[in-house]
């Protein structure tokens, strides 16, 4: 690699053009989830279709949907089959048998 006109091997930038935040490629999916999520009752699980990925690992979704819910301080459990990724909120303690 070499260097550029100023002696540095990068290029510098002013931090204000710098993006701030994570945009990544599963961010609307993730929205959609979590809107899903709000709205179910608590003996709900919101189901998505493996399908609907468009080719994108499960695993990464998954993920992806931790970061944020863990930042957001929201409870959630996945499980998964051949065809579905299942995500409901956790039960909070002392709310195991209660329904909606």
């Amino acid at each position: 690699m070499g260097r550029n006109g100023n002696g540095n091997h990068y290029p510098s930038v002013d931090r204000t053009e710098v993006p701030q935040g994570r945009k990544g490629k599963h961010r609307k999916a993730v929205g959609d989830i979590l809107a899903d999520l709000s709205k179910l009752g608590a003996q709900k699980a919101v189901k998505i279709p493996l399908s609907s990925l468009n080719g994108e690992k499960m695993q990464n979704l998954r993920s992806a949907l931790n970061r944020v819910t863990r930042e957001r301080k929201i409870p959630v459990v996945t499980s998964s089959d051949e065809k579905y990724l299942y995500v409901w909120r956790a039960d909070m303690p002392g709310n195991a048998g209660a329904t909606e």
